[in-house]
């Protein structure tokens, strides 16, 4: 069948007839058989009974939905195997908890890790359906919003992948973060009702559901021994019941589960009042309780929004340490080997509360001695820090946590007091340090610190780059460095190669296996192998004519989302990530300004053409970085109507970025954009999977850029800005944006021309705060690396227009990125941190 541009969700089509001949129908067979007649008849068996579908009626959804089930049903039978045998084995299990999740699409993923992509193509084939367009009836699953997400996510694939037992927790989000929309190019959120359709992956797990308490007060209460028993009393009760998405090893049999928490009312209706014709408060409690898993992040501008932030923080986390409590009595009858068999990762500051949610289930439910329910605390828990930026470690105002979460208000305290009275004894001298290292934050409104919280309740702690590792120990937790220095060590990020290559370029793919072998998808560090091919014309040749594919794709795209036409040949100049003033994209909206400039300057020179791409979403509360992207527009429409400019430089941002548009971007990009103020970014994986696919970069020397550069070599990659000690010296000696503007001509004329109106002659104020704010702060140094990065921008020109010496760096990049796997990463966590061994698992023959 052709490619429709018809709607998947409504668009009917023929399904697969059945088989003429084949073997004896068995239950068995059908739901975990592997061979093209017993797949086929299993999609039909789904299509006509999950379904409930003819022939004749059914759209790309239902047969999206019946391919879906049936893969699921071959997922399961390795999912049950999974579990019993991390039960007979008792082994140690590692407990994921995150407040973000961003798998991406899963047919496609689980058609290739069964092995089963093209039989299924095939079979749909000779029926007139085509596989890609039943992939584009799924939709992306609302559950993170950037980087952490997406990381969590290729930790749980590359856990199931080396097989070890592995978990993740986090919310069920009913609407996700949110559907980005372009309104006069200013940003507009929609709810992201991704599950308006179902979500055939999950199974509801109602008996594993928990009782989650909020607000009430603790009654003092002792023991016949004397032990301090308190009574967490007159809470608000809240349900959550567990979700359960498989995760499926790469062509094994283990799979893993990702269990996400839904909120639900304990009383869902208050009949008296709905029968006094009160319909409004008779569901109240169901409203306010379910409010809680509905939307992530959601605005924190007001008590209302701190607050629920924090009911969800502790909702999941409840949620969480309840079902690993519960499955660990299973097999213990005593808390004597906790540690030895859970391992619980804190994936940044959100799950927190679990150091004092432990604690509480460990002395207060399960009546262990303080100490020991401290050690067993400490040994368990283990912090991952993913930020440097301030505003994004949490902390609580005191009064609302003593209103939301009394005992735990305690146990903090508790906590805290003789934290500091050790702190106290053994460094006497420093009067100062207790204040520094206190987990409250005392002067004005007093505040709990979460990080803090964090580092104290857990064995180790890590950053995820070697620079920010540095950076945590020296500039952010210098005092807990001190204290505990062995406590804190380095686990650099990684991305799963079979997402982010197999799966997202399988062309690449199959250029690569085709030179080295199937070893890279185990093990990434055999692309070293491609360096014997870099200077291999013919495969340079075949790198180029793979991503000029992917780049008239995109075009595509862009044409159909946005109504602007890109030219295929022209640099494709890539900035996808989330939309926020220390990532500078309005740097790059600078430099097309000048660009833009320059060109009308002097029509006749022969210029590079050059297409700069934007994808990304800020957060509904920011309005600076939504002025940002109302900027890109309007520069990306003065271009465009500018008839001197074109084919030689256009400005295009792609809405709504999410995982499926970033398999469509990446491979198709020239240039990656990673030029965040040094000392800003904690890692980033973006410049990972841009340089996987064959990118080259022009970054800053911040994050993960610093290895990526160590490894590709310093020749292939384009270097400009201040480093991190040169940035924080700039800072310390009293930075003056004004005297950067005066000394470049460049920048001064193109804020002057953002400043005069240009770009919005329909209110020329409009764009004054975001020159006002650069001339008078510029927190982040646009001014001062602006120069340089118009130079490293200069050498990326010269550099494309020798496509035999750009095919050359463009090998480097991929064959050096072995490193970046989230394999190695994850294989370092289990070493060095979580103390897990494989399990592989056999099905039974």
């Amino acid at each position: 069948m052709a490619r429709s541009t018809d709607d998947p969700k409504t668009k009917k089509t023929k399904p697969p007839a059945p088989a003429a001949s084949g073997p004896i129908i068995q239950v068995e067979d059908d739901r975990t058989g592997m061979d093209p007649v017993t797949l086929e008849r299993a999609v039909l068996d789904h299509l006509m009974y999950t379904c409930s579908k003819s022939e004749t009626n059914a759209t790309l959804l239902d047969i999206y939905q019946a391919i879906a089930h049936t893969t699921r049903d071959r997922l399961v039978h390795r999912w049950i195997n999974t579990q019993k045998l991390y039960y007979e084995r008792d082994v140690k299990r590692v407990y994921y908890l995150s407040a973000e999740y961003l798998p991406g699409r899963a047919l496609k993923k689980n058609l290739v890790y069964l092995d089963v992509e093209e039989v299924c193509r095939e079979l749909l084939e000779k029926h007139g359906v085509d596989l890609e367009q039943v992939y584009e009836a799924e939709l992306d699953p609302g559950l993170g919003n950037g980087g952490l997400g997406r990381l969590a996510a290729c930790y749980l694939d590359s856990m199931a992948c080396l097989a070890l037992p592995g978990y993740g927790y986090g919310i069920r989000y009913e609407f996700g973060i949110f559907d980005q929309g372009i309104e006069d190019g200013w940003q507009v959120e929609h709810s992201d009702a991704w599950l308006r359709y179902g979500n055939p992956w999950e199974l509801p797990r109602h008996e594993y559901a928990v009782d989650v308490s909020f607000y009430g007060r603790v009654e003092a209460q002792w023991d016949a021994e004397g032990n301090y028993r308190p009574r967490w009393v007159d809470t608000t009760k809240v349900v959550g019941v567990p979700y359960d998405t498989p995760c499926p090893g790469f062509q094994s049999d283990t799979v893993n589960t990702m269990r996400l928490w839904s909120a639900r009312a304990s009383h869902e209706l208050d009949l008296d009042v709905f029968n006094d014709g009160d319909y409004r408060h008779a569901v109240e409690d169901k409203v306010l309780s379910e409010a809680i898993s509905k939307v992530l992040y959601p605005k924190d501008d007001t008590p209302q929004g701190k607050e629920l932030r924090l009911k969800q923080q502790y909702f999941f986390t409840a949620c969480a340490v309840s079902d690993i409590v519960r499955r660990y009595k299973k097999e213990h009858t005593t808390f004597d080997a906790f540690p030895d068999k859970v391992a619980i990762q804190l994936n940044d500051t959100h799950p927190a509360i679990a150091v004092a949610e432990l604690m509480r289930v460990l002395v207060d439910v399960e009546l262990l001695p303080w100490d020991t329910a401290w050690g067993l605390t400490q040994k368990t828990i283990a912090y991952t820090n993913h930020t440097l930026l301030a505003e994004a470690l949490e902390r609580w105002p005191v009064a609302m946590f003593e209103r939301l979460l009394p005992r735990h208000l305690q146990i903090i305290y508790e906590l805290n007091q003789r934290f500091l009275d050790e702190v106290r004894a053994a460094h006497p001298r420093d009067e100062a340090l207790p204040g520094r290292v206190s987990l409250i934050e005392e002067g004005g409104e007093r505040q709990i610190r979460m990080a803090h919280l964090a580092v104290l309740g857990s064995h180790a702690v890590n950053g995820v780059a070697a620079l920010h590792s540095e950076l945590v120990k020296h500039d952010l937790l210098p005092d807990f460095a001190r204290l505990w220095p062995k406590r804190f060590q380095n686990k650099t990020n990684g991305i799963t190669p079979r997402r982010w290559l197999l799966l997202a370029n399988p062309e690449l793919a199959r250029a690569i296996t085709g030179r080295i072998g199937h070893g890279w998808l185990d093990d990434l560090e055999a692309l070293e192998g491609l360096m014997a091919h870099a200077k291999d014309d013919a495969f340079t040749d075949e790198l180029a004519e793979i991503k000029r594919a992917h780049k008239e794709r995109l075009a595509r795209i862009v044409k159909r989302r946005t109504g602007v036409v890109i030219d295929p040949a022209s640099l494709y100049d890539v900035q996808i990530k989330r939309i926020h003033l220390y990532k500078r994209q309005l740097m790059n909206c600078l430099h097309a300004i000048r660009r833009y400039q320059e060109i009308k300057a002097d029509p006749g020179r022969d210029w590079l053409p050059r297409t700069v791409m934007f994808a990304g979403k800020a957060a509904p509360g920011y309005a600076m970085a939504k002025l940002h992207i109302k900027l890109i527009h309007a520069v990306a429409d003065a271009i465009h109507r500018d008839p001197d400019v074109a084919g030689r430089l256009r400005v295009v941002f792609l809405p709504n970025y999410n995982v499926s548009l970033a398999e469509r971007m990446i491979p198709a990009a020239d240039l990656s954009e990673q030029i965040s103020m040094a000392g800003k970014e904690a890692s980033g994986t973006g410049n990972m999977k841009l340089a996987l696919n064959g990118a080259l970069t022009i970054g800053t020397l911040d994050g993960a850029n610093v290895e990526i550069r160590e490894r590709v070599g310093a020749e292939n990659f384009f270097l400009f800005g201040l480093d991190a000690p040169s940035a924080k010296a700039l800072v310390q000696r009293g930075y003056d944006p004004r005297a950067y503007i005066e000394e470049s001509t460049a920048l001064r004329r193109a804020l002057n021309l953002i400043a005069s109106g240009f770009f919005s002659p329909e209110d020329p104020n409009l764009f004054r705060p975001v020159v006002a704010d650069l001339e008078d702060r510029d927190t982040f140094l646009v001014c001062a690396d602006f120069d340089d990065y118009c130079r490293a921008q200069g050498e990326v020109d010269a550099a494309f227009r020798d496509p035999r010496a750009w095919g050359r760096m463009v090998v480097a990049n991929i064959a050096h990125m072995g490193y970046f796997s989230s394999d190695r990463a994850v294989r370092e966590y289990a070493r060095d941190i979580w103390g897990v061994e494989s399990s592989p698992v056999t099905l039974p023959t």
